[in-house]
């Protein structure tokens, strides 16, 4: 064999190779390289067998905690409406599921408050509840303490029945002379807090965000997908707090005012139910719902079942409902509560926890924790009728 002849031969065996690789990681109708696939389009289906349960109405009726139907624009202080759902939709899918109540959080304060408590709890009596929120715009004014208390007592005679802190306070709301971000605990606060207590308002608390909100968005991070899709959310390498500082404020808020009920949403920290169970002991004005945390929960289903065993009395139903799309495991309709009932009442195993076809919060499922009827009444009802005021 001459030179010509070799090096004809070894350049049809490369060509060879080359093709047989590309037969491999080329699918049917010329589909992308595995080697070369964007995460945005990485769909695996699972191959697991299990048992699939479809609960289309809750067991029993239910008070939904942590909705926001409305929300106010912008950061004036006079606050301007908005209804991210309208009532007659909201009104629809309450019958079908089984929902006797939603709590609309975000109500404003002043004349947008006066507004949704018109439109929604007085147009359609015992369907809605509507809670007020602080007026951030004058936190930095100097009659602030005392004419936020004064809100609050407005507010409660125009028939807000709870107060919501957005994680506003702590993350975002800002001196105006500095710019520094104001402390949770700070004292200009507590005639609000004091003033809720008097008037039997819980205080209905979001502190704080996920943990990996708070590291670098890199390789190690769970929820690279979700920070990548809300890069606002990454509180990392900024002048923000750590999540222990934030926590460690909060239950600062309720050492101080233990005559206050404070429901801390979204678990609190639904990562750390240790460290939850330690503070619920700790703190017996301490309550928690579950809105947009079954994601957390259901991938530790044994532990979820304990915590919900032991503190029975101050675990509230919630969803964090919105008309949004943008986080589906929010988004208001028949598919999120059916997710939730299933979560709740059965011990179906590896499930999604929102109606998307990614995970939007992180790539994992989900298990049911299958709870007795009579924590699921105290979870669905019972405990939020309590807190608000109502009857069972």
């Amino acid at each position: 064999m001459n030179r010509r002849d070799w090096i004809g031969l070894c350049s049809a065996w490369m060509l060879a190779g080359r093709k047989k690789i590309s037969a491999q990681t080329t699918g049917a109708g010329g589909a992308q390289s595995s080697q070369d696939l964007p995460l945005r389009e990485y769909v695996p289906k699972s191959m697991l067998q299990v048992h699939e349960t479809h609960v289309a109405r809750a067991r029993f009726p239910l008070i939904d905690f942590h909705t926001h139907i409305t929300g106010v624009r912008g950061n004036s202080r006079e606050p301007v409406l908005r209804f991210g759902i309208e009532p007659e939709k909201c009104l629809a899918v309450m019958n079908r599921k089984n929902i006797k109540t939603m709590v609309d959080l975000t109500g404003g304060y002043g004349s947008a408050l006066r507004e949704a408590i018109q439109k929604l709890p007085e147009a359609h009596p015992g369907r809605f509840i509507v809670f007020t929120e602080p007026a951030w715009p004058f936190a930095s004014d100097p009659d602030y303490a005392k004419r936020q208390a004064d809100l609050i007592q407005d507010a409660h005679k125009a028939g807000a029945k709870g107060i919501k802190v957005l994680k506003t306070l702590g993350l975002f709301l800002r001196e105006t002379s500095n710019h520094k971000l104001v402390r949770l605990d700070d004292p200009r606060f507590d005639p609000m807090w004091e003033t809720a207590g008097a008037l039997k308002m819980p205080i209905a608390i979001h502190t704080s965000d996920p943990l990996a909100f708070f590291l670098p968005i890199d390789r190690y991070n769970e929820r690279w997908e979700e920070l990548h899709a809300h890069p606002d959310w990454s509180f990392y390498g900024k002048d923000f707090p750590s999540n222990k500082e934030l926590q460690e404020e909060r239950l600062t808020v309720m050492k101080r005012h233990p005559r206050t009920q404070f429901v801390c949403l979204h678990v609190a920290e639904a990562e750390d139910l240790g460290f939850v169970s330690q503070c619920l002991d700790q703190h017996p004005n301490m309550n928690v719902d579950i809105a947009a945390r079954i994601g957390e929960l259901g991938r530790q289903p044994r532990a979820a079942r304990k915590f919900f065993d032991k503190y029975q009395d101050r675990v509230v139903f919630g969803t964090d409902a919105s008309g949004g799309t943008a986080t589906p495991q929010q988004t208001f309709g028949d598919a999120m509560y059916e997710i939730y009932y299933r979560f709740l009442e059965t011990e179906d195993e590896y499930f999604d926890y929102a109606p998307a076809p990614v995970p939007p919060q992180g790539r994992w499922r989900i298990s049911g924790i299958g709870l007795p009827e009579t924590i699921l009444r105290k979870v669905y009802q019972g405990n939020a009728s309590r807190l608000l005021g109502l009857s069972a």
